[in-house]
């Protein structure tokens, strides 16, 4: 198995049903805590409904229990290591200066967490499509999102990429 990076888009027209692509980002932006080739990191969403979908994904992500992966009630568990937290808290605190962060931002410590390094699911919007946090893979929980006027222009943006692994 290679690991080859990563940077996979998704784009949510004004016509998607927007639970199901929000439970679908979801799922591929936070499944493995974030770790995976294919996991979704970036999203486009046609102006119309980007608040409405942003809000939703945003409300997920934050009921999302993160904790021991052998719980069966926990959606996340920890990130591999503390570069890992490193590259998470520079991604977050680039999103509040430059952007918002919609869902989630901190690292967890402590109460019934056990050992390890754990962050929360986090969603940031508000940022220039050509952030750096549409472009590099941080292999964390963190997905980006950006409101688009259209097809066309989410495709254009989605495309922009050196890595070619997944997209939706």
């Amino acid at each position: 198995v290679c690991e080859m990076g990563g940077k996979n888009p998704a784009i949510v027209s004004a016509k998607a049903d927007l639970d199901l692509a929000a439970e679908g980002v979801l799922r591929s932006a936070f499944g493995f805590s974030g770790q995976k080739c294919s996991a979704c990191s970036r999203v486009y969403v046609e102006r119309s409904v980007a608040g409405e979908f942003t809000g939703r994904l945003a409300d997920r992500a934050g009921q999302l229990r993160v904790g021991d992966p052998l719980g069966r009630d926990v959606y996340m568990g920890p990130v591999i290591d503390q570069e890992a937290v490193d590259r998470f808290k520079e991604a977050v605190e680039e999103a509040r200066k430059e952007g918002r962060v919609l869902a989630g931002g901190e690292v967890l410590e402590g109460g019934d967490l056990p050992r390890g390094h754990y962050v929360q699911p986090t969603v940031v919007g508000d940022l220039p499509a050509d952030h750096r946090l549409f472009k590099e893979e941080l292999f964390v929980p963190l997905v980006a999102v950006a409101p688009v006027d259209s097809l066309e222009e989410a495709l254009r943006l989605a495309n922009d990429t050196e890595y070619g692994l997944t997209a939706g």
